[in-house]
């Protein structure tokens, strides 16, 4: 089954101890990493059970951030598990049903097992969003990261009713190739990767006043082809200077109303920026639609779309814009914003691998944090939520009457493969693993899991690894859903083509063959 080696593929990259994968594009270009997320996306995948597990990874690290090789690893095991059950004439819809039953129990038992934490303290935070770092490539420095990820996100969070309320799009994550992890730096504005588009003009402005333009500072050309008739040197000449009183008057416009920083989404011409460094106002261009709707939430400014109709109202304003020299490169740093709730994570690495593997880890952080803002409470980690789960749906299941005991008894040894997996991946023998964590769970000890660093089952509380709850949860309801989605289908049929020119062609096979069965 495709979805099942989609799934092994994975299980090695799961646990701190997990391995990474060099994926090569048809270009030629490398990623190295461990993200299931990335090496799902980076995969090509074609068949459409497979292709339904790549979707439920991209919605968990959408929805969560986190869990994302879990999640395929479980769905492919449930998989597994229901796979032994058919080949034993127990109907898909019995299995289902078990599964469903399986799922309700153990979102209800997560509950039993979860911990309550205080998200006012930021190193009960920056515990729990380490132990999401643990099986990145940037483990080493995911204390560091992991308390850059939660300042940023205590700094743009919303206070609600004795909680928090993150939106994520007030945090940029910027990088830049250079010194180390450990220079990655938390800077309160925005940072944009851009340079200041004329050496006449000021690299640094205080007490700014922003025009945001989503127009370009330029003579637009008409969309159709123009020719100009001239008779004389002088017409071409007139002709030259009307467009240049043109650009002038747009910047005399932005003079008269105080801009003193002119960022813009589109271009800026040479003229334009002739004027513009006249005029002493500072000018950036080319900037992605996803900073300036940054900028405009950190500035009060308003997204303007002509020159003409500008007024003093739609600027923003901030304390400093200066650029700034950032390795090899320059930027543009926005600072002592209006709005103090815009911050830029700058990622600093010695190699272009490095930062961006960063990238994606403190995104993935982010998402940690937020999703403890949601719910603040978390769960032991190191399989051993799993592992307590998997026993409880296991004495659950075994009161069930008929068959839905043997789908429900498979959910749980499902489950159970997550600890087993985290075991392989440490160099333990997985079946006295388990062995002894059964014994040690059955003894009451439900945060007992695989120490992947140490080699050894331990405790996970007394060694901080811990998971948010609403992660577990959302990868046990993804896994599910995926599951019962695949059972459901009997069959795959090729779907005819569209009929061409609207005429009641027929496929070659003649009317019975609008669609080929596979096996």
């Amino acid at each position: 089954m495709a979805a099942k080696v989609v799934s092994e593929i994975l299980q090695t990259s799961l646990g701190p101890r997990g391995m990474d994968k060099l994926l090569i594009d048809a270009f030629g270009d490398v990623t190295i990493t461990g993200d299931g997320a990335t090496i799902l996306k980076e995969m090509e995948i074609q068949h459409p059970a497979a292709k339904l597990l790549v979707e439920i990874a991209k919605a968990q690290d959408a929805e969560v951030g986190d869990g994302t090789t879990t999640v395929v690893v479980l769905a492919g095991k449930m998989l597994e598990s229901a796979e032994s059950l058919l080949d034993e004439g127990i109907h898909p819809s019995i299995i289902i049903d078990g599964y469903k039953k399986a799922m309700d129990y153990a979102l209800e038992a997560a509950k039993g097992v979860a911990i309550p934490i205080d998200i006012t303290k930021k190193e009960e935070l920056v515990k729990v969003v380490a132990n999401s770092l643990s099986s990145k490539v940037v483990a080493e420095a995911r204390d560091y990261l992991a308390q850059k990820a939660v300042e940023a996100a205590l700094i743009a969070a919303d206070k609600v009713n004795g909680g928090y309320n993150l939106d994520l799009d007030w945090i940029k994550v910027e990088k830049k190739k250079g010194k180390s992890l450990y220079e990655t730096q938390l800077i309160q504005g925005i940072v944009l990767d851009k340079e200041v588009v004329h050496p006449d003009m000021p690299k640094m402005v205080t007490n700014a006043k922003i025009a945001l333009l989503d127009t370009p500072l330029e003579i637009e050309k008409p969309e159709w082809t123009t020719k100009i008739s001239v008779s004389s040197p002088q017409q071409i000449k007139g002709y030259l200077e009307e467009e240049t009183s043109i650009l002038k008057s747009y910047v005399d416009k932005l003079k008269s109303i105080g801009v003193n920083v002119v960022i813009a989404q589109k271009g800026i011409d040479d003229t334009a920026q002739h004027f513009l460094a006249k005029a002493g106002i500072m000018a950036v261009r080319r900037v992605k639609r996803s900073d300036i709707e940054k900028l405009a939430k950190a500035t009060g400014a308003k997204i303007v779309t002509s020159i003409k109709d500008i007024k003093p109202e739609d600027l923003g304003t901030a304390g400093l814009v200066e650029e700034r020299k950032v390795g090899e490169e320059k930027m543009v740093f926005v600072e002592q914003c209006p709005n103090p709730k815009a911050v830029t994570i700058l990622v600093r690495g010695a190699a272009d691998r490095i930062v961006d593997e960063t990238e994606r880890s403190l995104q993935d952080a982010l998402h940690v944090a937020r999703d403890l803002f949601r719910e603040a409470k978390i769960v032991p980690g190191g399989g051993a939520f799993e592992m307590e789960i998997s026993r409880r749906i296991r004495e659950y299941g075994r009161k069930l009457p008929g068959k839905e005991q043997l789908a429900v008894l498979k959910f749980a040894e499902a489950v159970e493969q997550i600890p087993v997996i985290l075991a392989l991946t440490a160099g333990l023998d997985p079946v006295d693993a388990i062995a002894e964590l059964r014994k040690r769970h059955d003894a009451g000890e439900i945060d007992a899991g695989v120490d992947v660093l140490s080699g050894k089952i331990a405790r996970m509380g007394q060694m901080n690894v811990y998971d948010p709850l609403i992660v577990k949860e959302q990868v046990i309801k993804s896994a599910v859903e995926a599951s019962i989605m695949v059972l459901r289908i009997d069959d795959i049929i090729a779907a005819s083509q569209s009929k061409v020119g609207g005429g009641s062609k027929k496929s070659e096979g003649g009317e019975g063959s609008e669609g080929s069965k596979e096996d």
